[in-house]
């Protein structure tokens, strides 16, 4: 009989001792629901109190502590492998980025070494090159006209000239034959006239 009235008041005393302590146990503060881990921590660090170097924390608030900052553990390492993978990501986006960068830039050479030089009879000749021999040539061709029509006037100044003297010689040739087969008929007439005044003699 003593064993079971013992029982019966050690179950009597373990309810009223767990009934104690849900009554005396309060609910979780906002401030280890919402706040940050170290807005938690500086909470906790205020709101206990140090027994022989030993602080006492409830055990609930210990409990939601924890697992609060094992969650935030968690996401941070999963926000870092995130990061991680979208670094590799990124990485090899630059690296496929360089490429093309590259290849624009050969490119960009290309066309700008071809865009200075001009294809001339098979040959690559530089723009500046070209231009210069090209002037030269414009000019070369200038100076041979200039000189050609300088000549060109030159020998129709004398052309003129020449045509001018053979009139004036064909005229003096004209007065000379005219004034000669005058002469000639005079010395002819002269000569007739001696003839016949032998003959009449």
């Amino acid at each position: 009989m003593n064993q079971i009235r013992f029982k019966h008041l050690l179950l009597l005393s373990v309810f009223s001792f767990t009934v104690a302590m849900a009554a005396g146990q309060t609910r979780i503060p906002d401030e280890l629901n919402t706040g940050t881990i170290r807005e938690q921590i500086n909470y906790i660090e205020t709101k206990t109190r140090i027994y022989d170097d030993f602080r006492a924390i409830r055990e609930d608030m210990f409990r939601k502590l924890n697992g609060n900052i094992l969650d935030t553990l968690t996401a941070e390492k999963s926000r870092i492998v995130e990061l991680k993978n979208l670094t590799t990501a990124l990485n090899t986006k630059n690296d496929s980025l360089n490429v093309l960068l590259g290849s624009t830039r050969n490119s960009l050479n290309e066309v700008t070494a071809s865009k200075n030089k001009i294809s001339v009879l098979g040959l690559e000749v530089n723009k500046k090159a070209y231009n210069a021999i090209m002037w030269i040539i414009v000019g070369a061709l200038l100076f041979v006209m200039v000189i050609g029509f300088l000549i060109f006037k030159r020998n129709l100044v004398v052309l003129l000239r020449t045509e001018k003297d053979l009139k004036e010689i064909k005229d003096e040739f004209a007065a000379y034959r005219q004034s000669s087969r005058i002469a000639r008929e005079k010395v002819e007439m002269d000569l007739f006239r001696a003839n016949q005044k032998l003959k009449g003699m």
